[in-house]
């Protein structure tokens, strides 16, 4: 099995795709939607197929690929999986259809339209599969310009500025990031993630970086905090953390509703992704050295999200400041992870734990969060463009099919038991409190809060008296009920049995917590 370049093939079905829907005349548009929708679709039978052939019990990195590219810059076409990034694959590939459905009436340059969301979505793919920083990088990159003009050519009143700021963000970022990793090529002649791994775990890397860069203004520790503080930029940008999150909202709510779906469901995703491919295994000690203001970072991030998705009143914005405050709850995880645990019996089953609970609210939040704005979008079709907390009123009593399934994506935003976004929230918890007391406690209440202003958008939006101006709102048709049907299923499948995707990811979560032990 292994012997197929299934990486190679599961990444250029979209390239490939996205380039050739792109170039088709933009009268050819019914062509475009189907064809582009069948690319999505072979791309998700090859990720089931790789995730049926994964081996669950095993710690290594599968269905590797490794050829020198440019041997004298140590660049190299290497691809792998493990646990996290299958489960990221898996997560893209189930998007990224969801979307294009959600985007079928778009009739403005359509080719143009579903070749970006294909490349978009290969740039996902080799984000979440390249083990080489350059190759990563122009994959992470990749990801960026399709976004861009996504939200430029085909977003709301506010588009322009929302993507130049989006794009500015995003860049700062990436300049960052790539500075940094080029300090540290220049200090060890590395770029593979794995190699460098290593360095940081025996404790290598910054006697590395200070004997071949160390300044004589700046002592050993503060240069790799430097370094670090690049990379850390780049990823913060991309979840985003408080106080790099002021492009979110704008962004999503400008975006047309197939690109937030894939901004909220997916790109988001990059950000906690490299926390963990390269933050942790990478720079542990630097981690730890400044865990406390992480810790407290994630929590401001946390409360500050809920608090002020509570204070809207656009619903896509109501959605985008609670996308950052579930993200937090990841990034609580992966964080409390980092922390000893040295007065615990069983610190080890904590981080697992808490890691565990991380990587499946990653999957659980992109599946609902893209699910809740394409439900938006729907209510935005009917409404004649409202979307206001206020516009409406009583939709139970005209469209129930409609409130009942949205309904069951925000419960499942929530948190409530038998819902995907339970089993995540609880595990992240279990494993985070003993490891770091305070910040999890303080972080109980932003689920209070995400809980009140999610139970306000059921009572103002679906209950209480109908707004007679939307007496003849119509439901859901046949067409989206079976179309929203998948993501509604899988909701209560992950929420009774999430073994499905535990099993998968377990063996990597093991190894990883193995390697912060001090």
């Amino acid at each position: 099995m292994n012997a197929v370049p299934w990486i190679t093939i599961l990444t250029s079905i979209p390239l490939a795709g996205g380039l050739i829907v792109i170039n088709l005349p933009a009268e050819q548009k019914k062509l475009a939607r189907f064809a582009s929708l069948g690319v999505s679709f072979l791309a998700l039978i090859v990720a089931l197929v790789i995730w049926l052939a994964f081996q669950k019990s095993s710690v290594d990195l599968q269905f590797q690929e490794l050829h020198n590219w440019i041997p004298t810059l140590a660049v190299q076409y290497h691809v792998g999986l493990d646990g996290l990034g299958l489960l990221m694959v898996l997560l893209s590939a189930i998007v990224v259809p969801m979307a294009m459905l959600a985007s079928w009436k778009i009739d403005d340059r359509v080719p143009i339209y579903f070749g970006l969301v294909l490349l978009l979505q290969a740039g996902l793919f080799g984000t979440f599969t390249a083990l080489n920083f350059v190759h990563w990088f122009m994959f992470w990159e990749l990801s960026l310009i399709p976004a861009f003009f996504l939200i430029k050519l085909w977003g709301g009143p506010l588009r322009s500025a929302a993507a130049t700021q989006f794009f500015v963000y995003t860049m700062v970022g990436s300049v960052a990031l790539l500075l940094a990793f080029l300090a540290i090529f220049l200090a060890t002649n590395k770029f593979d993630f794995t190699e460098l791994a290593e360095l940081g775990r025996k404790g290598t890397l910054v006697p590395a970086l200070s004997e071949k860069l160390g300044w004589r203004e700046l002592t050993t520790r503060r240069l790799a905090l430097v370094i670090f503080g690049g990379v850390f930029l780049g990823l913060a940008v991309k979840v985003p953390l408080v106080p790099f999150h002021t492009w979110l909202p704008t962004a999503y709510s400008e975006a047309p509703t197939g690109t937030t779906m894939l901004m909220a469901g997916l790109m988001s995703k990059m950000g906690v992704y490299g926390f963990l491919r390269i933050l942790v295994p990478i720079f542990p000690e630097e981690m730890r050295w400044v865990l406390t203001p992480l810790l407290w970072l994630t929590v401001v991030s946390i409360i500050f999200s809920a608090g002020a998705a509570f204070a809207q009143r656009d619903l896509k914005r109501m959605l985008a400041y609670s996308s950052i405050n579930h993200l937090g709850y990841c990034l609580l995880g992966v964080f409390a992870a980092m922390s000893s645990g040295a007065a615990l019996a069983t610190p080890a089953l904590e981080k697992a734990a808490a890691l565990n609970g991380a990587l499946l609210q990653m999957f659980n939040h992109g599946l609902t969060a893209a699910a809740l704005f394409w439900f938006v979008g729907l209510l935005e079709e009917r409404g004649r463009g409202l979307r206001g907390l206020d516009d409406f009123g009583g939709l139970r009593k005209v469209a129930p099919v409609f409130c009942g399934l949205m309904g069951i994506a925000l419960f499942s935003s929530l948190g409530l038991p038998g819902l995907n976004g339970f089993v995540g929230e609880l595990l992240i918890f279990k494993g985070a409190f003993p490891l770091a007391p305070w910040p999890t406690a303080l972080s109980v209440i932003g689920l209070l809060v995400t809980a009140i202003f999610i139970l306000t958008i059921l009572q103002r939006v679906f209950n209480g008296p109908l707004n007679e101006k939307w007496s003849n709102l119509p439901d859901l048709n046949l067409q989206e009920r079976v179309l929203l049907a998948p993501a509604i299923a899988l909701m209560f499948v992950l929420g009774i049995y999430p073994q499905v995707l535990l099993g998968t990811i377990n063996s990597t979560v093991v190894q990883l917590a193995q390697h912060l032990k001090f």
